[in-house]
């Protein structure tokens, strides 16, 4: 055995894991280790955020952390080497090279961190005795995510990395090792803040600085930068508009007329968030939605004051003791009954076979809102829990939710939802389909308004539900059935045992 095989041996890479349903990419929000802390099989190293929820992850060696190639915050691709670890620290140190990254330094993995990912590893590398580095909970899939190669000049190479991680929302990245100049060219020093840019690089700017650029007439290669790393800011170009024109020769004093703000002063009171993780997967949902399936939304304001005092009467229920018991419950429960009275809103539109595919089970999704952003976990088999299965199920997946727990395969095989909007006093509103999903329904505020009842007007409890639902699956009729049989029983809560 060479001593370069025993080397590569000694040092395992944990690679980021395909953590359920095909997700390509997650953001490092927390690491629960340092460089030279003991790690064992099992244990987790950090937590991570893909597009639909926060996962902790465990690594499947023993040994003590030589390396951490990410830092918190960063978005690495599945399949890219996040940790390495010294499987035989007796052995004493190993001298440097040109591949260790310093993670106290780098915002993300410089370009030898790549290569060692692909180049240096060995096949296998990482996976010990027939294993593969993979989420508790989810079956091994292998990666196929690949970082291509970056075509960039000698001499604009490490500012281009600034730029690309500036343009990523990433702090900018900085390679360990300088590359050598072209034979027979001079060397080009990094551009730290200079004036402009030397030789025939490209300036360094943002797509929206190059269209201000190029509308005011300005030459970006004559505007001094003032950017990070060099870079063009929006700033640097009015300054070279204001300097190339001539000052108006003042003829006479006139009532000076309010001065625009610059637009520098206006990007300086505003905020950039980046859209990613859970809200950009949300975002990038809806609009397929929205533009794919034919959304129809029909309402109906019902007085719900005899569901109110069944909410009471079950609070003081023993049977229902410690449960968590609302109007929420009771709406959940009068969908799941208009779904078995109508189950051919059940359902799903199978484009690839133009087929309509009817389920016989529900898993109910609730929409929740988290600190990262709002997801729609279901309830599993909702259709055959009875009241108090159902109330568990709702405090479960609410108190995860809120926790930043829920896992993928929570929020995978939704057939229908509901949203309450009625928490925020919102009366209504015309909600989007998750995709895949038939129908999702709006329940409202519940406020005292007056009503019509027996002949008479008095105070009654109130509210409006709204049904989104899939025009292919649900035809007017359809739905106008599920709305009015959920608006009946939450009229008269009785026919939860005559219907049910």
């Amino acid at each position: 055995m060479t001593a370069s095989t025993a080397s590569d041996q000694r040092f395992r890479e944990f690679k980021m894991p395909d953590v359920g349903e095909g997700l390509t990419e997650a953001e490092i929000l927390k690491w629960y280790v340092a460089v030279g802390d003991t790690v064992s099989d099992g244990q987790v190293v950090c937590e991570v955020e893909t597009a639909k929820a926060a996962v902790e992850l465990p690594i499947p060696f023993d040994g003590v952390v030589h390396e951490l190639r990410f830092e918190e915050g960063v978005t690495v691709d599945v399949g890219t080497a996040i940790i390495s670890v010294d499987t035989r620290p007796g052995d004493g140190p190993v001298a440097a090279t040109g591949d260790v990254i310093d993670p106290t330094t780098a915002g993300a993995p410089a370009e030898p961190a790549a290569h060692a990912e692909t180049a240096a590893a060995p096949e296998g590398e990482g996976q010990g005795q027939g294993r593969q580095a993979v989420l508790v909970g989810y079956g091994a899939a292998p990666s196929s995510t690949k970082r291509r190669p970056r075509k960039a000049r000698p001499e604009a190479s490490t500012v281009g990395a600034a730029v690309q991680a500036e343009l990523n929302g990433h702090a900018p990245v900085v390679p360990a090792y300088a590359a050598p100049p072209v034979t027979g060219a001079p060397a080009v020093a990094p551009v730290t803040g200079a004036p402009a840019v030397a030789g025939n690089a490209r300036p360094l700017a943002k797509p929206p600085v190059r269209k201000l650029a190029k509308d005011l007439g300005i030459d970006l290669a004559a505007v001094s930068p003032t950017g990070p790393d060099g870079i063009v800011t929006r700033e640097d170009v009015h300054a070279a508009h204001q300097a190339s024109v001539a000052p108006p020769v003042q003829e006479a004093p006139v009532a000076a007329a309010p001065a625009e703000a610059p637009a520098g002063a206006w990007a300086a009171r505003e905020t950039r968030i980046p859209v990613k993780g859970v809200r950009k997967a949300t975002a990038q949902a809806m609009v397929a939605s929205a533009f794919t399936a034919p959304h129809v939304t029909e309402f109906v304001t019902v007085d719900v004051t005899r569901t109110m005092k069944l909410v009471q009467r079950l609070k003081d229920d023993p049977d229902m003791a410690g449960l968590r018991v609302n109007p929420l419950l009771l709406v959940a429960k009068a969908f799941l009954v208009a779904i078995r009275r109508n189950p051919d809103i059940n359902a799903a539109w199978d484009e690839e076979n133009q087929e309509i595919v009817r389920k016989d089970y529900v898993n109910l999704g609730i929409a929740a809102a988290t600190p990262r952003g709002l997801i729609v976990p279901n309830i599993k088999e909702a259709q055959a829990k009875t009241l108090p299965e159902l109330s568990r199920a709702l405090s479960d997946l609410v108190s995860t939710a809120r926790e930043g727990k829920t896992s993928p395969a929570d929020m995978s095989g939704g057939t229908v939802t509901i949203t309450n909007v009625g928490v925020f006093g919102v009366d209504t509103g015309t909600p989007i389909l998750n995709p895949g999903e038939s129908a999702i329904l709006a329940f409202g505020a519940i406020k005292l308004q007056p009503w019509v009842h027996k002949g008479k007007v008095k105070p009654r409890h109130v509210t409006t539900l709204a049904l989104s639902f899939d025009h292919r699956l649900v035809d007017g009729e359809l739905g106008s059935r599920v709305l009015a049989d959920i608006a009946a029983v939450l009229e008269h809560p009785k026919r939860l045992l005559t219907w049910g």
